[in-house]
């Protein structure tokens, strides 16, 4: 092996498995790893090819004898160690399935030390040149969010994966959380305020040009929903979030800034609620000692008193070029939508550009993503998309309670949630919303005056990445690409399949596979 400016190995090495199979393995510009499982005589064709981008690797390292000890049990095993007593373990990112990713190892066994270590010292290096992984993350646990499951998770699931790959826990670096939303908008609001303090922006300013956060975050799902997880990686599972810490991904997001009478009130980026989904949340926060189960009572009495409340909305629509929330295109790794920063800094906000609807609204909500979780695997607005600047804005007007029952019941399904004369969606980069009227109103009776329901405000309430804001009239705008997360968006089913004969996939294999180097 002859070290170049860049690596590149022609050679093929014969590797020998103690089941008498050859096996060869070829890095190429150390772009990919690649082994192959070869039949005897040698020119037959190779029945199994593993493959894996270099950037998908966790770490290499030398195999330890007291490894190798646990992991050889067979008489084969044995014999395989004695003819080939050095060896190498490479562990990389294994796709399973429903976008979910596991750690898997295959170890390579020779005859000859130096050529071990070669490997291991070339393989290394060129991970070191992985610019976007990182060094260091600061790791804040939320003990009692969700099923008050975060610090186990943790431990055993996250801090094994973070030793093997060598990124420190211990010092101040890029963030990382373990648990819910909640705990993640915690995250972001002080990342984000610091940001803006460092940088002399007034953050009460609800035309300021916000600056956008240099360190990426970090979040282990330990929560009720984790939407976020679910619109950025496609799974709540806490092994696939490591792993996207480990390589080091880069998904960047928009965020809302909420502002009322120039004061600025919370940063959301996955959902503004009012009016239904306020109610529930305003609910639930009396029953927390429930636990998640406080939202189901919530739904349920929120569902049945059926309040509308009266007002304005106003709001500035996106661009004809980034779409519109039923045109099908779901948000994916690899799809990005052109997004030219400077124009949308000078994009016009002259008011004969605003569009006005005044109504009776039972719900108003507005998606920074599809809001997808296990209960609604589309999510609230399934077309959204991440990093577009702009956000899908649904108005729900007053309808029968069947009416609306149905509606709610599309977010469960694969029907078209939008698709009733009496809601609509528009994608906007800005929007403001007035109250009309200062009590809410019972569709069921609207002869009679209406009263307070007992867990409602009169003017209702919004929910913002759930927490309740303390003012209804607001104004919103999108802040396009304020923070980066470490993800890579939702892969297509079709990238987590196995192709042996695309050099850019990682194949199917078993969780660990010990291969010899002759």
């Amino acid at each position: 092996m002859k070290k170049k400016k860049r690596y590149r190995l022609l050679e093929i090495y014969r590797l020998q498995h103690a089941s008498r199979m050859l096996l060869c393995i070829v890095l190429c510009a150390l772009v990919i790893v690649e082994w192959s499982e070869l039949k005897e005589p040698f020119h037959v064709i190779s029945v199994h090819s593993y493959s894996v981008e270099v950037c998908e690797i966790v770490a290499v390292r030398k195999t330890e004898d007291d490894d190798q000890d646990a992991a050889q049990t067979g008489k084969h095993q044995k014999k395989t160690k004695q003819l080939y007593p050095y060896a190498f373990t490479v562990s990389y990112v294994r796709r399973t399935q429903q976008h979910q990713w596991r750690c898997s190892e295959v170890t390579f066994h020779c005859d000859n030390q130096a050529l071990c270590e070669e490997w291991v010292q070339v393989t290394n290096e060129q991970l070191s040149l992985l610019t976007n992984r990182p060094k260091s993350l600061l790791v804040y646990i939320n003990p009692f969010g969700g099923k008050r499951r975060g610090k186990r998770i943790y431990e055993q699931k996250v801090a094994p994966m973070f030793r093997l790959a060598g990124i420190a826990t211990t010092v101040i670096g890029e963030v990382v959380c373990v648990g819910g939303d909640g705990m993640f908008s915690e995250v972001l609001h002080g990342l984000v305020a610091r940001t803006q303090n460092d940088h002399g922006v007034d953050q009460n300013q609800p035309d300021a040009e916000l600056v956008p956060c240099s360190l990426r975050i970090g979040i282990i799902p330990a929560g009720s929903t984790d939407c976020i997880c679910f619109a950025t990686v496609g799974t709540n599972d806490p092994v696939t979030s490591a792993l996207h810490i480990v390589v080091g991904d880069s998904q960047p997001m928009d965020v809302c800034s909420v502002h009322h009478d120039d004061v600025f009130l919370r940063y959301s980026v996955s959902l503004l609620g009012y009016g239904f989904y306020g109610d529930v949340l305003s609910d639930s926060e009396r029953n927390r000692w429930l636990g998640p189960a406080r939202y189901d009572l919530a739904g349920v009495k929120t569902f049945l008193s059926h309040n509308y409340y009266e007002g304005t909305v106003s709001f500035l629509p996106a661009e004809d070029d980034v779409g519109n929330p039923r045109d099908k295109l779901q948000c994916r790794s690899g799809l990005f939508l052109l997004v030219n920063l400077n124009v949308l800094m000078l994009v016009s906000d002259d008011s004969s550009d605003w569009n006005e609807i005044h109504g009776k609204f039972i719900a108003i909500n507005a998606a920074n993503m599809s809001c997808a979780c296990p209960r609604s695997p589309k999510g609230l607005s399934p077309f959204a998309h991440l990093a577009d600047g702009n956000a899908d804005l649904i108005l729900v007007r007053n309808c029968s309670r069947l009416d609306f029952f149905k509606h709610l019941l599309r977010h469960t399904n694969k029907d078209d949630q939008f698709d009733h004369p009496f809601v609509e969606v528009h994608r906007v980069r800005k929007f403001r919303f007035e109250p009309e009227r200062h009590i809410l109103v019972s569709l069921e009776d609207l002869s009679e005056p209406a009263t307070k329901t007992g867990y409602s405000t009169p003017l209702g309430s919004w929910s913002c990445d759930g927490e309740i804001l303390p003012e209804v009239a607001i104004q919103v705008s999108v802040q396009c690409q304020l923070i980066r997360l470490f993800a890579r968006g939702i892969e297509e089913q079709q990238q987590q399949q196995c192709v042996s004969d695309d050099p850019c996939t990682l194949s199917a294999l078993e969780p660990t596979t010990d291969l010899s180097v002759d």
